[in-house]
């Protein structure tokens, strides 16, 4: 198996991520809604191919796991690059779903930082932050995580040169391009903005995680502490 096209241009790449693995990759130098939304689609239907056991979208990516045994990787990249290029943007059936959030304070260390690294005060930046309504482009890096599509762009700034060994659960954080919020404490090198006291995720919920890809979050501020 092969993969496919330069690596920067956004063309789609699909390459071997163990034996039973696969990874389409369609990312070019910033995120695409209108792929990512291609992404989901894709993922839901190769859920029905025989041999695939699991579709994971990631961030203008996806990861497909299947049985090595029952189903030819040659055979499945052909058919992924193949529904790709079927597969359509639509609008999202997802939930919006309103995050109260405490920023500044004990539970969001880095907000003057970040505020002043980008020449505002923080109730500015607590504005930009809260204004969008975000995506859930995907969920993963650990249990309930949410890549959320969406951050103003004058709010990118790059993850902490050496991360905290415990950001804790219900941290509401930036990262490059991304934002995002801890489902458990865990080390990170995201900034802190604040806290939210939604639970992301919780094992013994019928539905562990809280949010699926397509999911819409808006955060609310309740308090700004600067």
């Amino acid at each position: 198996m092969t993969g496919s096209m330069n690596e920067q241009d956004g063309n789609p790449r699909v390459s071997a991520e163990g034996a039973g693995s696969l990874l389409l990759d369609v990312a070019g130098p910033v995120f695409d809604q209108s792929k990512q939304e291609r992404i989901w689609t894709l993922a839901e239907a190769l859920k029905g191919l025989p041999g695939v056991l699991e579709t994971a979208p990631g961030m203008n990516n996806l990861m497909v796991v299947f049985d090595p045994l029952r189903l030819d990787p040659d055979v499945l990249q052909t058919k992924l690059l193949a529904a790709w290029e079927k597969a359509e943007a639509g609008h999202s059936r997802g939930r919006l779903v309103e995050i109260p959030v405490i920023y500044g304070g004990s539970g969001g260390a880095d907000l003057e930082e970040v505020a002043g690294v980008k020449g505002m005060m923080p109730k500015e930046l607590v504005k930009l932050h809260a204004a969008p309504v975000y995506s859930v482009a995907a969920v993963g890096a650990m249990p309930g995580f949410v890549y959320l599509s969406g951050l103003d762009p004058k709010l990118a700034i790059p993850r902490r040169a050496v991360p905290r060994m415990g950001v804790p659960e219900g941290s509401v954080i930036i990262g490059g391009a991304q934002a995002g919020i801890m489902p458990l404490t865990a080390p990170s090198g995201w900034h802190i903005l604040g806290h939210t006291d939604f639970r992301l995720f919780d094992a013994f919920r019928e539905q562990p995680a809280a949010l699926r890809p397509g999911d819409k979050i808006r955060f609310v501020p309740t308090e700004v502490i600067a």
